[in-house]
This record gives structure tokens, C-alpha cells and sequence, in this order.
């Protein structure tokens, strides 16, 4: 049975905004707001969800339009003609949400594509349209099924290659096997191999969020852009409005200090704690003590996914023991396998602030969950990939 997709027409929405932005000056946040002479293309979209969060109602949101001040690009205020581009956006089953956000960000269509799956299992993959001397960028997770989604992004790349395209860059949200990225004894690097795969199929450019960890880069033989989901939750937290004096940011593990160091940065040179664990094998971890002080402080926990939760589950427990008043926690990729919305809705954590890089799913939304939109930071990404301009920048 083929895989269909069925996706909104950008046409079919119409609506202004106005926008958070924060500022790293002396001031800790500042909001501002600002209504783009260009409407949005899409509403937000809400988990319905009505129990209180202390006492307040609050739902998931999807996309809320929040557009970061680095983003405010020229181009948003004009749609392009996808005739007279050669730039074609597809998308794999995996996150067809995500890829649509990211094709109205830019003003597209997304590029017909015919992906379904055979009685056994295999993939087939046809485009509906030429690309020859196109420059196309194919947007895929490897999150789960991550073997469905890698297989479909390797088949999806040779169809590009075998009809001439002119470039393809495998725009990828979620790196599933970035965790593989050593070995320790008798163990496969699966990054490295996963890298080689994607290169032999034929891809020029890898696009890909917050990976594990930065040497996976190097894995591959062709350029990679990583793009960092910072700017999103930042810009997001800027609207809580925490005084700096009450902020602490929180490393769930010695191996992301220096990915909580440039968060803490970026809110004024926030103070920093770390949480000392020891891992007795994969998916297990066991919390030890806190290097850092967050007696009544708001505590801020970062890294780049929650799998099963136990690492910032347990990590959350400590910092309440150690006198922390609230626990926020931040990630890029909510993989979120089994039991992770137990831990993470047990009332450990005033509020858990993800992004849609993994698509969100009906069965995991609780009370105390926020889901952030990088569409619009991929969309500007892969404008500054085409068109030959700095994406460091963007983060600077």
C-alpha cells in the first residue's frame, strides 16, 4: 500500500502574529513584539489537553508563528515563484509536517513525490516531477522506525541521483544514530557507517539539528551544516520573563557541559551546575551528586534528546533535593520511548520544552509539554545553503 500524505494547502490559512524576542544584554529578557508585513501561512495547532498545570491551563503547541529576530529575512515579505527556481523541497513519511512548515517558510510547494511500501516491507520511491539541474533538498528524521526512515531517505536520494539532479542535500531534523560515535569494545561505530551509507547513495550535502556529538561531522566525506536549536527555546524562555538572579542552567551529565555552557551563555552568562551520574549500561543511568548550587533558584536543564528519560528524570529529583524552586527541561529531539512520559509527567518538571524535529504524537502529550517549531530556522538554513551565504551567522 503506498504511504499517503495528506497535507493543507498554504492557501488555506491567513493570519498575523506578533512575536517574542529576547535580548543577552545586561538585562537578563526583554519581549518585544512586531506584526511582519507578510501573514502567516498556518494556524497554530494545540494538543487538547485540560488539566491545570499549578493551576493554570496549558497545552502543547506545534507552532505558535514565533519567528526569532535573527530570522527576519527580507525574503519572508515575498513568495517565490517555485517555476522560476530551481530549488525543489520533498519530504520522506517520516515528518511531513515538519517539512510542509518548512516549504511555506519559503514560499513553496513541496515537490511531488510517490513513496509506498510493498507486501514485504520494501520501499519504492518515485518522483512525480523533473529535477533535473535542480537543486533538491530532501527533508527526513531517522527517528522511529529508524531503519523504516533511513531506508526511505537512502532510496529517496538514489531516485534524485538517477534523475539527474544537480545537487541533493539530505536535510536530515533527526540524527538517530549520532549516539553510536565510539567504540568502546567490540562495538560498531554506527554513525560512521550510517554516514558512509548516506554518501554512497549519492547525497552532496548533509543538513542536520544538534547532533550528539560534534565529531560526527567528521564522519562524513561530504560538507555538513549543523544547525543548532538554541535560538528556538531561548526565544521561547524569553517569554517566562526569569530573572537572571534566579536562573541556574543544569548539565544532566558531565558529557553536555559545554553544550550547557553556551546556553548559559546566552542568557547573560547564567550560572552553571553540573549533575554527576554513573551509567551501568544503555538507558540506565544513576545520579550521584550536584556540582553547582541551585538552592531556590529556577533550574534550567539542557541537552539534545530525552530518550527514556531516566537521565533527566533523575537528575530533576536531585536538584528538588537540593533545594531547586522550579525544573524546566530542554531538548532538541523528543525521542521519548517507554516509560519517558511516566517520569516526565510525575510532577518532577514545571514545564518540558522540546522541538519538532521527531514529530509529535497524540500518545505522548501531557500536561507539562511544549513543542517548538524549527521550521522556520531549517527554512532560513537551507535559503543561506542555496544560495552560497554564511549559516554560522545565524547563530552568532
Amino acid at each position: 500500500m503506498a504511504s499517503s500524505l495528506v497535507l493543507p494547502s498554504p492557501s488555506s490559512a491567513s493570519t498575523s502574529y506578533s512575536t517574542p524576542l529576547f535580548s543577552s544584554s545586561r538585562s537578563f529578557l526583554t519581549h518585544k513584539s512586531f506584526v511582519p508585513k507578510r501573514t502567516r501561512l498556518r494556524t497554530s495547532v494545540n494538543c487538547d489537553i485540560s488539566e491545570p498545570v499549578n493551576g493554570k491551563p496549558h497545552v502543547p503547541i506545534i507552532n505558535d508563528g514565533t519567528l526569532p529576530k535573527f530570522l527576519q529575512a527580507s525574503r519572508l515579505q515575498n513568495s517565490v515563484s517555485r517555476n522560476n527556481n530551481r530549488l525543489k523541497i520533498f519530504t520522506g513519511t517520516a515528518n511531513p509536517s515538519l517539512s510542509q512548515e518548512i516549504a511555506w517558510y519559503m514560499g513553496f510547494e513541496l515537490g511531488k513525490v510517490k513513496i509506498k511500501r510493498f507486501a514485504d516491507g520494501e520501499i519504492y520511491v518515485q518522483l512525480q516531477e523533473s529535477v533535473r539541474g535542480s537543486d533538491v533538498y530532501l527533508v527526513q528524521s531517522t527517528c522511529p522506525p529508524a531503519n523504516e526512515n533511513l531506508m526511505e531517505l537512502l532510496v529517496m536520494i538514489d531516485a534524485c541521483r538517477r534523475a539527474s539532479a544537480k545537487t541533493i542535500t539530505a536535510v536530515i531534523p533527526y540524527f538517530g544514530y549520532a549516539r553510536a560515535d565510539r567504540k568502546a569494545s567490540r562495538e560498531s561505530i554506527g554513525a560512521k557507517l550510517v554516514a558512509n551509507l548516506i554518501t554512497e547513495a549519492g547525497a552532496d550535502r548533509v543538513l542536520a539539528c544538534d547532533l550528539h556529538s560534534g565529531q560526527s561531522m567528521g564522519y562524513f566525506d561530504i560538507p555538513v551544516d549543523h544547525v543548532y536549536c538554541q535560538p528556538v527555546v531561548l526565544d521561547y524562555l524569553a517569554s517566562k520573563k526569569i530573572l537572571s538572579d534566579d536562573l541556574v542552567v543544569v548539565s544532566p551529565d558531565v558529557g553536555g557541559v559545554a553544550r550547557a555552557r553556551a546556553f548559559a551563555k546566552k542568557l547573560s552568562d547564567a550560572p552553571l551546575a553540573i549533575v554527576d551520574k554513573r551509567r551501568h549500561g544503555h538507558n540506565v543511568a544513576e545520579v550521584m551528586n550536584l556540582i553547582g548550587d541551585v538552592k531556590g533558584k529556577v533550574a534550567v536543564m539542557v541537552d539534545d534528546m530525552i530518550d527514556t528519560a531516566g537521565t533527566i528524570a533523575k537528575g530533576a529529583a536531585l536538584l528538588h533535593q537540593e533545594g531547586a524552586r522550579e525544573v524546566y527541561a530542554c531538548c532538541t529531539h523528543a525521542v521519548f520511548s517507554p516509560p519517558a512520559i511516566e517520569r516526565l509527567s510525575s510532577g518532577l518538571f514545571q514545564e518540558v520544552i522540546v522541538t519538532n524535529t521527531i514529530p509529535a504524537i497524540e500518545k505522548n502529550c501531557f500536561p507539562q509539554l511544549t513543542v517548538l517549531s524549527v521550521a522556520n530556522l531549517l527554512g532560513e538554513t537551507i535559503w543561506r545553503v542555496h544560495d552560497d551565504c554564511s549559516v554560522s551567522s545565524i547563530f552568532q
